[in-house]
């Protein structure tokens, strides 16, 4: 009789998985660069309610955050190809849809998804900067761009760090449903492997243990990042001397 459960194949399998961790961060990191730079800007035109731009803006994210990321890969792997196909039918173009790789699909999907949620936290941490500070700043003859750069952004990182970094670990754990752009990483091809020995459990479990080794140096690595850059509160008997004087 086989053995119900295989303690030993569990880490013996581990290996073989890690073979492909490159493709997960290389998704992830892909993914991470064009949610802050999607969500960063998204901060912004609501910030500012540029017409138009602004009711795009708070429409994509309400749609983006109040659909599952699964469905939003599968729109990416179908939809994209579908309106590439109808850009080549009205242009006269006969551009070869077959070419571009799935992982293209999966790292619009998943930047796009991270994008929205990233905006929410940088126009949060944005908007937590005194405006005292910036004012302060314009009156010592700063433009929009230096304040933004010397003022507001070192403050709103640390603001920011920790929800963002929440928000990195779970697209790490979100790129495990890349393989629904036929993109084989971790988790894809913990599939196939499973599908040989037919030992899933054991197989996920392998699975369980890389993803949580990789949030718990992500975790230990962010909460060091805090700590450097955070900003030291005045201790109180300095304040009440500043206030006395």
């Amino acid at each position: 009789m086989a053995k119900l459960f295989d303690i030993k194949l569990v880490f013996t399998e581990i290996p073989e998985l890690l073979k492909y961790l490159p493709t997960t961060l290389y998704l992830t990191a892909i993914a991470l660069v064009i949610g802050l730079v999607v969500g960063f800007l998204i901060a912004l035109i609501r910030m500012k309610k540029i017409p138009v731009l602004n009711q795009l803006a708070t429409a994509f994210v309400s749609v983006v955050r109040g659909t599952p990321i699964i469905v939003q890969l599968y729109i990416s792997y179908f939809g994209i190809p579908i309106a590439l196909k109808y850009f080549n039918y009205y242009h006269g173009t006969k551009y070869n849809i077959n070419v571009i790789p799935g992982i293209i699909f999966a790292m619009i999907a998943l930047g796009l998804n991270q994008s929205a949620f990233d905006s929410e936290t940088i126009r949060a941490a944005i908007q937590s900067v005194d405006k005292g500070q910036i004012e302060a700043a314009k009156s010592m003859g700063m433009n929009s761009w230096q304040v933004l750069k010397r003022v507001i952004i070192p403050q709103a990182v640390s603001v920011a760090l920790l929800p963002l970094g929440n928000s990195l670990i779970a697209l790490i754990k979100g790129t495990s449903l890349a393989f629904t752009c036929s993109v084989v990483e971790i988790t894809a091809a913990g599939k196939i492997l499973a599908g040989k020995n037919y030992r899933y459990f054991e197989v996920y479990c392998s699975l369980a243990i890389i993803y949580w080794v990789i949030t718990f140096v992500l975790e230990r690595v962010l909460a060091l990042i805090e700590k450097k850059i955070s900003i030291p509160e005045q201790p109180p008997e300095k304040k009440k001397k500043e206030s006395v004087a």
